[in-house]
């Protein structure tokens, strides 16, 4: 489909999650507004569901603004059926699937994108399921890729059972490394082991020393860290020598005390990443190594869809009390 801007006139408001102030659960609104068109190298997605991230949970508290010239609607990723194609995009067509890596506006029955951000769904993923992999996907897959992550490496990864966690498991087994997490209770703990989870640690206890007693003293190579400060120096005592962390969450705070002397003894490295923050650029080349590399994993059997949680569109506010929680396990998801 083209010529967008001749569609606009007759083009009915679309519902959409709103927030007109910051707060708990009850600032959501489901209201209607004004239908977005694709410009030039856009394309529009008519949603199926809408992934529901920690980070939409610090935008609805007023912790995560979305960048400049964003839609201020919560949501950072989205599966649906393409709609409308703007001009100079190809490869496209309306009526194609795809599931989308957004920087706002996922929280609505329409939104438009860079054409370069939307891929194809995951080879064996339903349309609704494929909302729960793309941000997980596009954020794990590339931090990893950063941080060089190579066969027989240690790889820790925090919360285990979420979102992040149940996909980076058995991706970080599927490149050959072996895999230690942390977790909050013997029911995540199954989980993460049924993934593929080497070493499994309540996170209650001293998580640090056994984890280091199972790699032998050697420590950790790759560390993908969603806690932050909380964590801080654990952590960098727990990375091997050439030791590689990326701090790609804040839960537990965002200043902490780096011990310099410790990384330089160590040559290791600390660095921080956001998926959203990123220019477009840059999320389209992610984009394709998630198509190139993630997929296939799929098609093999190698990865598979987290555990899911849905609710109902009109339940938006039930699904973030739930993901707060901290009950979840894999990811929740908004079904339009």
């Amino acid at each position: 489909m083209t010529g967008a801007a001749a569609v606009t006139a007759t083009l009915a408001p679309m519902r959409a999650v709103t927030t007109t102030e910051f707060g708990d659960v009850d600032v959501l609104r489901l209201t209607e507004v004004p239908t977005p068109t694709a410009g030039p190298g856009e394309l529009r997605l008519q949603v199926a569901a809408s992934g529901v991230n920690r980070a939409d949970l610090l935008q609805r508290r007023g912790y995560y603004p979305p960048p400049p010239g964003i839609s201020d609607i919560i949501g950072l990723e989205v599966s649906g059926t393409v709609d409308q194609v703007g001009d100079g995009v190809t490869g496209w067509s309306a009526g194609d699937a795809a599931t989308a890596l957004i920087a706002g506006g996922g929280y609505a029955e329409y939104v438009t994108l860079p054409a370069g951000q939307a891929a194809p769904l995951p080879p064996g993923v339903g349309l609704v399921e494929s909302a729960a992999v793309i941000e997980t996907a596009a954020t794990v897959a590339s931090n990893l890729a950063e941080a060089g992550l190579k066969a027989g490496e240690w790889c820790l990864v925090h919360g285990g059972a979420g979102g992040i966690g149940t996909f980076a498991i058995p991706y970080a087994k599927a490149l050959g490394a072996f895999v230690a997490t942390t977790v909050g209770s013997p029911a995540k703990a199954e989980v993460c082991r049924r993934l593929g989870a080497d070493v499994v640690v309540d996170y209650h206890d001293d998580w640090a020393a056994p984890i280091r007693e199972a790699t032998g003293g050697h420590g950790i190579d790759v560390l993908l860290d969603i806690i932050g400060a909380k964590y801080l120096d654990d952590n960098v005592r727990l990375l091997a020598r050439h030791g590689r962390m990326v701090v790609i969450g804040l839960q537990g705070g965002r200043k902490g005390t780096l011990d310099l002397n410790r990384l330089l003894t160590k040559n290791a490295s600390v660095t921080a990443t956001s998926l959203r923050l990123r220019p477009v650029a840059e999320k389209v080349a992610i984009i394709r190594l998630v198509v190139d590399q993630v997929w296939p994993l799929f098609a093999s059997g190698a990865l598979q869809v987290p555990p899911l949680k849905l609710f109902p569109i009109d339940q938006v506010a039930a699904a973030h009390s739930y993901l707060d929680s901290g009950a979840h396990v894999g990811k929740v998801v908004l079904t339009w």
